[in-house]
């Protein structure tokens, strides 16, 4: 599997972000070939509090659906959304996931 991985820090308001993200989650969920949409949000470390409030996954099958997808228009309107609105708190990353079932 391959990812889109976006970070969010943990913003100053965060019921500001919470309903951004309801509006931005529909843009994500037009990006071509996403397999699916994986989103944790932080409750905290093993310290405490974390500063990071949400992460957000999406799925991709191939490396090839991948690529496709983050060339796409959908895609590019769902991270000028991200970056327009909270640039200062997401950092987005690729991934390849490895599974070790036990």
């Amino acid at each position: 599997m391959f990812k889109m991985i976006a970070i969010y820090k943990v913003p100053a308001d965060i019921n500001a972000f919470n309903d951004w993200y309801v509006s931005h989650t529909e843009i994500a969920k037009k990006v071509p070939l996403t397999k699916e949409i994986r989103i944790s949000r932080v409750s905290g470390g093993p310290r405490g509090a974390s500063d990071l409030h949400m992460v957000t996954e999406l799925v991709f099958a191939s490396k090839e659906d991948f690529k496709t997808a983050m060339s796409s228009p959908e895609n590019m309107a769902a991270g000028k959304d991200a970056f327009t609105n909270y640039k200062d708190i997401v950092s987005v990353h690729f991934a390849e996931e490895e599974v070790i079932r036990l």
